[in-house]
């Protein structure tokens, strides 16, 4: 699988743009003996077998495909110089800089194995390869298409993910394991002046500045300081020079929690406090609140994910560690939802073990170990590929064995 993996990584897709990706999966898969459903979604692809005669549960395993605008600054023989337009017609450039080249090389692997060993195993198999997890849409819109139609009932379905962690270890979380996130976008209104007169203004920016603190007293105030959550203002934006105060201010922010107890009373915390600091500085109207990028919390069941971790303890040893608490989103939970299936989602370490343990005695993992979304970002080949497919077979064959 190592060629097929340079090439993939020299050749990443934007979100929603898989199609050579998708091609090159779907006649892998084909000519496996699968039966391969193409476009699913847009560019989504679904391979399953059956072995078995219908009998045995259904295992569905989830790979992801797409890339990221991001200039790749590896330095590696097979680096990807991919730069395509965007939706406005600007050149990007484009990179595997999360690792979901890891994921499709990984599951053709594990399909491979497990199409050539139908002595030792029974039921359906269920491989996906999902497009568009970066934009947090890419699950829905499979299972708007019909996914469940397609694969019938799933008693389980599995997904793993690379991270900055040693090559040859994977990690599993029982409980939530990665953050929902909702990014909200918030538009205040003043009222315009001349900066020479501001007794005439309602200053949005004043506002703008009075709210963007008193957010921070929400998870730092009303939060018991057990339950995690993050919430982080990226982006203000108001006037157009220095001595005219504009009518409006617009506010983007982003909310991490992991149970949707949290998640709503952070967001409905946020609406309460803009609507009381407008109405403090005598706003004429009232805010706008705009949700955009949400993705749902990644909460692991716990019979599925102790089954996982017995067949990892067996396959991996002490490789097999506990997963900390990731902050870190993805939409994969929407599928296993839509299909009434439980789940778990597991890490792949993707770092090259010397380095890590240098980084690490070094206290400097956060410096010189490059995670994912960096232009640096480069999981080592093996022993990752290996262990990535050996994961993926061990956690279905724990079903399907």
């Amino acid at each position: 699988m190592t060629g097929f993996y340079r090439d993939l990584h020299q050749h990443p897709e934007l979100s929603h743009r898989e199609h050579r990706t998708a091609a090159a999966v779907a006649e892998r898969l084909d000519s496996l003996g699968y039966r391969v459903t193409t476009g699913v979604g847009g560019t989504g692809v679904v391979g399953i077998l059956g072995n078995g005669n219908g009998g045995g549960p259904t295992v569905l395993l989830r790979a992801d495909m797409d890339a990221l605008p991001v200039s790749e600054a590896t330095g590696l023989d097979y680096a990807s110089s991919v730069t395509v337009d965007d939706d406005r017609g600007v050149p990007i450039p484009v990179m595997h800089a999360c690792g979901h080249d890891v994921h499709v090389t990984a599951l053709l692997g594990a399909a491979a194995l497990l199409a050539g060993a139908l002595d030792h195993w029974s039921g359906t198999l269920v491989t996906l390869f999902q497009p568009a997890e970066e934009l947090g849409d890419g699950a829905q819109t499979m299972v708007d298409d019909g996914l469940a139609e397609l694969v019938g009932p799933v008693d389980v379905a599995l997904a793993q993910h690379v991270l900055p962690m040693p090559a040859g270890t994977v990690g599993v979380r029982e409980g939530p394991v990665l953050s929902a996130a909702d990014s909200m976008r918030i538009t205040v209104h003043g009222r315009g002046s001349h900066g020479s007169m501001p007794q005439a203004s309602v200053d949005p920016v004043v506002l703008a500045a009075a709210i963007v603190l008193r957010l921070q007293t929400i998870v730092a105030r009303e939060l018991p300081p057990t339950e995690p959550a993050v919430l982080t203002v990226g982006r203000i934006e108001a006037g157009t020079k220095s001595n005219v105060i504009d009518d409006h201010a617009v506010l983007e922010l982003n909310v991490r929690t992991y149970n949707e107890q949290t998640r709503s009373y952070v967001l409905d915390a946020v609406r309460r406090i803009v609507t009381a600091e407008c109405q403090a500085s005598g706003s004429p109207r009232e805010p706008e609140f705009e949700m955009f990028d949400r993705f749902p919390p990644t909460i692991n069941d716990a019979d599925v994910t102790a089954r996982i971790r017995a067949a990892f303890d067996a396959q991996f040893g002490d490789h097999c560690t506990e997963l900390p608490l990731q902050t870190a989103s993805e939409d994969f939970s929407d599928l296993p939802s839509a299909l009434g299936a439980p789940y778990t989602y597991w890490g792949l370490g993707g770092v090259d073990a010397a380095a890590f343990a240098e980084a690490e005695r070094a206290g400097r993992i956060a410096q010189d170990i490059p995670v994912n979304h960096s232009p640096f970002y480069a999981p080592v080949i093996q022993p990752t590929l290996d262990t990535g497919v050996r994961a993926l077979v061990a956690a279905a064959l724990a079903y399907l064995g």
